[in-house]
């Protein structure tokens, strides 16, 4: 999964990182992914439109149909690529199960590469605004675990920070079951990703603990797998302010004896400064991390939750 720099692999539209691969010559370069996220991924780059052969410029294309004959033609002369991409899109579905990527990037509203609100026009000539993007489909069907975003939805900074934490902790989790499975690895794992999972959902994380500790039980081999469903599925869920007061509350008890009433006073200040959305998440998050290395909690310093990717991304200074 990972490259010969150390970067994580995701796949991304072409355009999205200034290329000028649209039907119209341009390009939708989006900085954040470029030069901010970039510096800690590797992207693997596709445009389904000229990779299927359509040049720059081109007529413009939109999906046309109805529900299971969805097809993809040109907006005046109704040419059909649907079949040449679908041809294309086998092959490099292929390609791209090689590169081990770790999430995908769509772009928005993309007849080829949009994940969800989509036109798709009638016989009529009239829209409705709930279709998914030819290739964006076939990308999410065969990579049912990988996370996916498009860059409109990634202006949300909750739903950024989501998805960036569900790659990041995807990479961890093929780094940590790199060979052999083993129940020693499980436990390790979600041992330190506790925290993150409480965050997102509490329901799924006891679920999770229960499965942990059969791990190690004679013909239960399948642990594993249901393991990961269970954290893409948690992972799945947002976190909200208050899902996160709950587990800054679990993580101030990890100190009760340690520090004074004046440093719990503050502690307990900026999380209701958070709650109240007065300041973001990372300051009560670096509160505690002070706390971690003041105190010497080895617990916390290897939960993820508390660095769960690079803090130069900035994701929790916005949430």
């Amino acid at each position: 999964m990972m490259t010969d720099n150390g970067k994580i692999r995701i796949g991304i539209a072409r355009c999205l990182l200034g290329e000028k691969v649209r039907y119209d010559g341009t390009h939708k370069l989006d900085r954040f992914l470029r030069d901010t996220l970039g510096q800690y991924v590797e992207w693997v780059p596709v445009c389904p439109e000229v990779e299927t052969g359509m040049p720059v410029p081109r007529e413009a294309v939109r999906l046309v149909g109805s529900d299971g004959d969805i097809r993809l033609v040109g907006r005046t002369s109704g040419e059909d690529w649907t079949a040449r991409m679908r041809k294309w899109g086998a092959k490099r579905l292929e390609r791209l199960q090689k590169e081990n990527l770790c999430g995908y990037i769509f772009r928005y509203g993309s007849p080829s590469n949009g994940m969800s609100r989509v036109k798709v026009f009638n016989n009529k000539g009239m829209p409705r605004h709930d279709g998914v993007g030819l290739w964006a489909r076939m990308v999410m069907d065969f990579f049912p675990y990988l996370p996916f975003e498009d860059d409109g939805r990634l202006h949300d900074p909750r739903l950024r920070e989501n998805f960036i934490s569900r790659v990041f902790t995807l990479k961890r989790w093929r780094d940590a079951m790199s060979g052999e499975y083993t129940a020693g690895k499980l436990v390790d794992f979600h041992t330190r990703h506790k925290m993150q999972i409480m965050a997102h959902n509490v329901e799924l994380y006891r679920a999770m603990g229960k499965l942990v500790a059969t791990a190690g039980e004679k013909g239960n081999d399948g642990v594993f797998d249901e393991y990961f469903s269970l954290l893409f599925k948690a992972l799945s869920y947002k976190h909200t302010v208050r899902k996160n007061v709950n587990v800054l509350a679990h993580a101030m008890g990890y100190f009760k004896k340690d520090i004074s009433s004046s440093e719990k006073a503050e502690l307990l200040e900026l999380t209701d400064q958070y709650q109240q959305g007065l300041i973001p998440l990372i300051v009560p998050i670096t509160m505690i991390n002070h706390y971690v290395l003041k105190y010497d909690k080895e617990y916390l310093a290897n939960q993820y939750y508390l660095h769960p990717y690079p803090a130069e991304l900035m994701l929790r200074n916005h949430v």
